[in-house]
């Protein structure tokens, strides 16, 4: 096990979309989701949003089917593996839902690479109906994040992972994410981590309306492609920070750390 910790993002990271509109958009509710949406929060709306396709019908095999159908770009699977194969701790914080995340990653295959998915509560009662609740019970007290929706703060999630992982431990975080959600968090690394925003996505513009708020080296990515391409440099650059300590003195050795982190991709610089 490497001391590398990665937290993913789910919707339009992991998979090329947003899983709750693919649901509502592929099911032909759209109008209906619309017509609902400025009345109440997000996550509110989709739980009503389910109670009306159980009305009309609509069958959990049924939203299963769409789920499976869900688009992926071809390189973030073997992302992840590799990721995993380096021994990276991968994890998942997303304001999609359980029931969505584990039954997209079941269908692809690749639930058993992440150790934990932090998520809003999503599962089907004993009337067959799809339940999607809140992360955060704002109903009861708010989480008191102005930068985060009431249901889910990104920022808390992220600290307390930092807080269960052992000083002794050292460990470094990689984020990757493309949402305004996904700011809070951002600004909760420290310097020896990395941000992965989704270039031209709201995290991306957040950040570069002031880059020195992020303590946290900055490198964006565009596609499933170039988030490979990234994600792998990193980690290989991480790997070789922790161990220069270890590396022998032999030239070629030398030689070749020094090759491949003039390989990496330089820090994203960005204008205020």
């Amino acid at each position: 096990m490497s001391n590398i910790v990665i937290v993913f993002d789910f919707d339009k990271t992991i998979i090329d979309c947003d899983s709750d509109n693919w649901v509502i958009d592929e099911l032909g509710f759209t109008d209906l989701f619309n017509q609902l949406l400025p009345t109440m929060p997000w996550n509110s709306l989709m739980d009503k949003m389910m109670m009306e396709l159980h009305s009309e019908g609509v069958t959990i095999e049924d939203i299963e089917k769409v789920l499976h159908r869900i688009p992926i770009h071809n390189r973030i699977i073997p992302a992840i593996k590799s990721a995993h194969a380096l021994g990276c701790d991968l994890r998942i914080v997303s304001d999609a839902n359980m029931f969505f995340i584990q039954t997209i990653l079941k269908h692809l295959e690749i639930s058993q690479y992440f150790s934990e998915i932090n998520t809003n509560p999503g599962y089907v009662n004993q009337e067959g109906r799809l339940r999607i609740l809140p992360y955060h019970d704002f109903n009861n007290a708010s989480h008191g994040c102005t930068l985060c929706p009431p249901n889910m703060c990104k920022g808390i999630i992220v600290d307390r992972i930092q807080s269960s992982i052992s000083v002794l431990e050292n460990k470094r975080f990689i984020y990757l994410g493309d949402g305004a959600g996904d700011y809070c968090p951002t600004l909760r690394l420290k310097e020896r981590d990395f941000m992965m925003p989704r270039k031209n996505f709201p995290v991306w513009d957040l950040i570069c309306k002031d880059p020195s708020l992020i303590k946290a080296e900055i490198h964006g990515w565009c596609d499933g492609e170039e988030l490979e391409q990234v994600l792998i440099q990193l980690i290989n650059k991480i790997t070789i920070e922790e161990n220069a300590q270890f590396i022998s003195s032999d030239c070629k050795l030398q030689n070749l750390s020094i090759s491949v982190l003039e390989s990496l991709p330089k820090v994203l610089p960005v204008q205020p």
